[in-house]
């Protein structure tokens, strides 16, 4: 029986390429070669000038045509992460009263987050537990409904769809979903994601598609005289998009590098293409875990388990956590479980950015650790 200190991974079985995090995810190599080559006329520039501003735009215009967006819909911008984005919401987007899925760490922080807004009446929360996801119930009092497409901590995904007879605004967290999951416009009024998960590239900076009734939702709530913190305020953060920049300096690195992987996506098809690679690198994953004696999904319903990042329940004789120990003294890095969940787990990203042979050789990379313990 071999020491995890001692057990080394033949050369032949590894990844090309042994980044598994779910965020900050794997960044392609030719995205750092596209900033390096403009590093010394970009880099350090002011963001209120044309050579920021031109990238902006070419970021909110690859996003215009990844998502196929229908006409009125325009893509917001601003520095602080989804988290920001959450406070955000509370003060320009959810008007009274608002319905939160909650199936996992962060679509339930975002239900604690409107709970904790002293000028909303507290939200319904509908809860389903860990490994599924429950479903919005239409209800004349609710201003909003708050979806998430990708449950980052547990590996859940869910198909976007308007609540049926629902008036209020649906938004959506895709946060680790945007750019590896298909989605209809059509069925939201605002998707909102940071960058640092299917995008490739830093985190810091929150992006929000907005539907013409989200705009007028915005709008309306700043006429009213509700008090926002300029760093919260939505219509700042509107009337800044629209003129391609942020109202405070954003980082120029992660526009760069966000640039580079939207135009990569729809120079290669759009979001059929990055989503689909995602969802080649889901099958091999899943199909492993199947057939393994000693690993399953831990999505038990499949319609349920995420393309972009899964959970893989081990065996209890199976420790997973030296597993990721071995696979992180190989190279092979990132694969732990999310802390809080507690399960003997991997948690692997499969984000358009990773090759799905990569994801392959990993499973042939746990098979031989675990022949080898």
């Amino acid at each position: 029986m071999s020491s995890s200190e001692t057990i080394k991974i033949p050369a032949e079985l590894l990844p090309r390429d042994g980044r598994f995090g779910s965020g900050p995810s794997k960044v392609r190599a030719e995205q750092l070669s596209a900033l390096v080559a403009d590093g010394s006329t970009y880099m350090g520039t002011s963001h209120r000038q044309s050579t920021v501003r031109n990238k902006v735009a070419e970021v909110r215009d690859g996003l215009h045509a990844l998502f196929s967006l229908p006409d009125g819909y325009e893509v917001l911008l601003g520095n602080g992460g989804t988290t920001g984005f959450w406070d955000a919401a509370t003060f320009h987007l959810i008007a009274d009263q608002s319905q939160h899925l909650s199936f996992g760490e962060f679509s339930s922080k975002f239900a604690t987050c409107v709970t904790e807004a002293p000028h909303l009446k507290d939200p319904q929360v509908i809860k389903s537990d860990v490994g599924s996801h429950p479903s919005a119930v239409s209800d004349d009092s609710v201003d909003t409904y708050a979806l998430t497409h990708n449950e980052t901590s547990t590996g859940v995904m869910m198909t976007i769809e308007r609540p049926t007879g629902a008036k209020g605004l649906v938004i959506v967290d895709a946060t680790s979903g945007a750019g590896g999951l298909m989605v209809d416009a059509s069925n939201f009024d605002c998707y909102y994601f940071a960058p640092q998960k299917s995008f490739s590239s830093d985190g810091g900076l929150w992006l929000a598609v907005c539907s013409p009734a989200a705009i007028e939702r915005i709008e309306s709530l700043a006429a009213s005289g509700r008090w926002t913190p300029a760093s919260l305020d939505l219509k700042i953060a509107l009337d800044n998009s629209r003129l391609n920049q942020t109202y405070n300096t954003p980082a120029l690195a992660t526009i760069h590098l966000l640039a580079s992987q939207i135009k990569w996506m729809n120079d290669n098809g759009g979001l059929s293409f990055s989503a689909g690679r995602s969802k080649t690198s889901a099958e091999i994953l899943y199909t492993w875990a199947e057939a393994s004696p000693f690993a399953r999904p831990f999505v038990e319903k499949p319609a349920y388990r995420s393309n972009v990042v899964g959970t893989i329940d081990f065996n209890d004789d199976i420790d997973a956590s030296k597993i990721a120990k071995i696979l992180r003294a190989n190279g092979i890095v990132d694969t732990d479980p999310y802390r809080k969940l507690g399960r003997n787990q991997l948690r692997i990203a499969m984000f358009p950015s990773i090759d799905s042979e990569d994801v392959a050789s990993l499973c042939a990379c746990i098979n031989f650790i675990v022949g080898n313990l």
